[in-house]
């Protein structure tokens, strides 16, 4: 029932979709920022 509400509005599509967009947002981020700060590291020693 919650699942079919979900998916079958146009509210609850855009819900999912921002939802999974702050997800992947938040990875590339750690990953982005993981790769400068080793970066930066590897530079200083």
């Amino acid at each position: 029932m919650m699942w079919q509400e979900l998916f079958s509005g146009p509210v609850g599509l855009l819900s999912v979709f921002t939802i999974g967009f702050v997800v992947v947002m938040a990875i590339f981020l750690v990953l982005f920022f993981g790769k400068k700060i080793g970066e930066d590291n590897n530079q200083k020693n």
